[in-house]
C-alpha cells in the first residue's frame, strides 16, 4: 500500500465520513461526497452556515474515513483550512462539474453560500481486515506528524511467550525481548493484559 493508492481507493468509495468536534467537545460526524482530489490534496465543499463549516473554522481538526468492499479502512487525520477567497470559485466549479447533483442542491446563485476547504497536511492510517494477519500501515502527507499508537515489548520481557500464545493474529516474534510486528497488530491489548511481568507498554 502507498499514499497514492489510499487516495485512489477513497475516490472509489465516493461518500466519506467526516468527523469534527463541536463547541461542547462532542464528536460530530457527517457524510460528504462533494470532494475533489488534486494529487494528495483534498478539496471539499459545504455551506458557510452549516455547523460543519463553523467547526472547521473554529478548530480545523478533521478525521476522514472511508471503508472499502474489501474490508479496508482508510483514515485521514489532519487540519482543514478554508481555501483563499480568490480560489473559491475555481474549486467550487471543479467540484460542481464532478458532482452534477449539487446543482439540484444549490441551484443558480444560491451556490454562493458554498465555501471550499482543503486538507493537504495529514496522516493516513490504512487497516485491512481481509487478510491474515491483518495489515496496518501509516503514512504522512505534507507537514503532518506520524501516528504513533499500539503496543511494544520492553526489555523487562522474560521470554515466557505468553504474549505470543494470546495474540489473535500471531503478530509477535520470539526474541529477547519478544517483538510485536506493528504492521500486523490489531492493537487489541490482549498481550498487554496477559503479560505476567507487565513488560508490554502502550506507545
Amino acid at each position: 500500500m502507498d499514499i497514492a493508492t489510499c487516495i485512489k481507493k477513497l475516490g472509489y468509495v465516493g461518500v466519506l465520513e467526516f468527523a469534527t468536534v463541536d463547541e461542547d467537545g462532542a464528536p460530530q460526524v457527517r457524510n460528504i461526497s462533494a470532494i475533489h482530489y488534486e494529487g494528495t490534496t483534498l478539496y471539499f465543499l459545504t455551506a458557510r452556515g452549516k455547523s460543519f463549516a463553523r467547526q472547521l473554522k473554529a478548530d480545523g481538526r478533521v478525521q476522514i474515513l472511508g471503508y472499502t468492499r474489501y474490508k479496508e479502512m482508510i483514515r485521514l487525520s489532519g487540519r482543514a483550512v478554508e481555501v483563499p477567497e480568490n480560489e473559491q470559485i475555481k474549486w467550487r466549479n471543479v467540484i460542481y462539474t464532478e458532482q452534477p447533483y449539487l446543482e439540484n442542491v444549490y441551484p443558480g446563485e444560491t451556490k454562493n453560500i458554498d465555501t471550499i476547504f482543503m486538507l493537504k497536511d495529514y496522516a493516513i492510517e490504512y487497516f485491512c481486515l481481509s487478510t491474515r494477519p491483518i495489515i496496518r500501515e501509516y503514512f504522512t502527507v505534507g507537514d503532518a506528524k506520524p501516528i504513533v499508537k499500539g503496543y511494544y515489548i520492553s526489555d523487562e520481557c522474560i521470554g515466557c511467550s505468553t504474549c505470543q500464545s494470546v495474540c489473535p493474529q500471531n503478530a509477535i516474534d520470539a526474541g529477547m525481548p519478544f517483538v510485536i510486528r506493528q504492521n500486523n497488530c490489531l492493537q487489541c491489548g490482549n498481550c498487554f493484559e496477559n503479560c505476567p511481568v507487565g513488560a508490554i507498554r502502550r506507545y
